[in-house]
């Protein structure tokens, strides 16, 4: 039986899927997206912090391969509008939850304390000394000696405050895409 649909524009239900199917389109991108959230907060914050031609090849080749997962046999213009639509809704969902992103990005972690170097957190947090070191290098100190403390925000980034700074040069307010809008 053809379809009112159908006679207008042939083949239109490769244009909009059927309702299973796009029903189904629906469970797998809430599915792969709750894994990957899970999965990119289990590699660690740094990891996201700074992303080196690696990490960008990975995230490339990740979008790629969960990309089937989520549209599944679905190749249906409705079926691809309702999973963009679904990933951003759940994106401003996670994003506006405080408990939800508080939960996924922890909070900041002191690695370094009046030029004493916290081992535990470092390993924790998957720093290495050098990258930490780095750090310290690109801040315009030469030394864990010359730092008083040595951050690591949500965000992945090591914020250093230099031993002997003032103290109203910690307590300004830090702009990031999370608190904007």
């Amino acid at each position: 039986m053809t379809t009112f649909l159908e006679t207008l524009v042939p083949g239109s239900w490769a244009l909009v899927g059927t309702v299973p199917t796009l029903l189904f389109t629906v469970v797998r991108v809430v599915v792969v997206y709750a894994v990957l959230l899970l999965l990119l907060r289990l590699t660690g914050r740094r990891q996201l912090g700074q992303l080196t031609p690696f990490d960008l090849l990975t995230l490339l080749l990740l979008a790629n391969v969960v990309q089937n997962a989520m549209i599944g046999p679905d190749n249906s213009l409705l079926g691809g509008l309702i999973g963009a639509t679904l990933l951003l809704a759940m994106n401003r969902l996670v994003s506006r939850s405080a408990p939800l992103r508080a939960s996924l990005e922890g909070h900041p972690v002191v690695l370094v304390y009046r030029g004493r170097l916290m081992r535990e957190e470092l390993a924790r947090e998957g720093v290495s000394e050098e990258e930490l070191a780095e750090a310290v290098r690109e801040h315009g100190l030469d030394d864990l000696a010359a730092v008083d403390m040595a951050v690591l925000e949500m965000d992945g980034s090591i914020s250093i405050i230099a031993k002997g700074a003032a103290a109203f040069d910690r307590l300004g307010p830090v702009a990031s895409r999370r608190t904007a809008g």
